[in-house]
């Protein structure tokens, strides 16, 4: 009632609204769990999960011939990291707090720092998670060695980057049809199962079968990720420009779509934030 307003500088403004983020992404963080130690050991344990699902089924399969000749279990890692930082970040963003969600009501609280907030905690789970996996194995398993470790981990920061462009046109769509966007994010999801191509290598599929699978942004960073990784592995059916160039056309849909939605929010659209 009294409080009087004060002229902010650009960099005290700039300052405050990273400080706001950084809360919000603390708080994005706990959300999985109460317990932050507990929520990161709980994502470490998925993915270990997932690669130990993916390496006992190459090997009852008989088709481990097909990986790229060096360490095997890199080979999966290399594919299952970028496959749960896309997917977790497109989660994330999708099911970030949307203009009606009673957050927006505390000032300066808005949608673009609830989006941050979801995108860097699943960015800082991932790397925790990746850094955490890969020196245990490398402690007490094997040693690893990435050939160009820059390479890989820009692979992977694309691999997140383009799941929240992709989440973020779900989410500019999500307030006028929950159900349908819901249900689409999570087919979009299920579907990387198989079509994020961590189960391949591009180099080795016919050409008629590629044409299912180079679509998928997803599809080109892993593959590039993996010649990143491995020394004696040139990529030849993808590409860095092609998912980058998604990344931006996504990113800037999903702001036109969030701001358009922002502007005509409605109360009533509570159950469909």
């Amino acid at each position: 009632m009294f409080d009087t307003p004060r002229q902010r500088s650009a960099a005290r403004s700039g300052l405050a609204v990273l400080e706001l983020i950084f809360h919000a992404t603390v708080r994005a963080v706990r959300k999985s769990h109460r317990n932050a130690v507990v929520g990161l050991l709980m994502n470490i344990l998925q993915t270990i999960i997932l690669v130990l699902v993916i390496y006992t089924l190459f090997t009852l399969t008989g088709t481990r011939g097909r990986a790229i000749r060096g360490d095997f279990l890199l080979y999966i890692m290399s594919g299952v990291f970028l496959f749960m930082c896309h997917t977790k970040a497109l989660g994330a963003v999708v099911g970030s707090e949307g203009p009606t969600s009673p957050m927006m009501k505390h000032a300066p609280m808005n949608t673009a720092i609830a989006i941050s907030a979801a995108a860097l905690s699943t960015l800082y789970t991932q790397v925790l998670s990746l850094v955490a996996v890969l020196g245990v194995y490398h402690l007490a398993w094997a040693p690893i060695t990435i050939d160009n470790p820059a390479g890989a981990f820009a692979m992977l920061l694309l691999s997140w980057a383009s799941g929240v462009a992709i989440g973020m046109v779900f989410l500019a769509a999500k307030p006028w049809a929950p159900e349908i966007v819901g249900i689409a994010s999570q087919i979009y999801m299920r579907a990387n199962m198989v079509a994020s191509g961590k189960l391949f290598v591009a180099n080795m599929m016919p050409g008629y079968i590629l044409v299912f699978f180079n679509w998928n942004p997803l599809f080109h960073t892993i593959d590039q990720a993996r010649g990143f990784t491995f020394i004696n592995y040139n990529p030849h059916f993808s590409e860095i420009a092609y998912p980058l160039y998604v990344t931006l056309a996504c990113l800037m849909v999903g702001l036109m779509g969030e701001f358009y939605t922002r502007q005509r929010a409605s109360v009533s659209w509570g159950a469909g934030r």
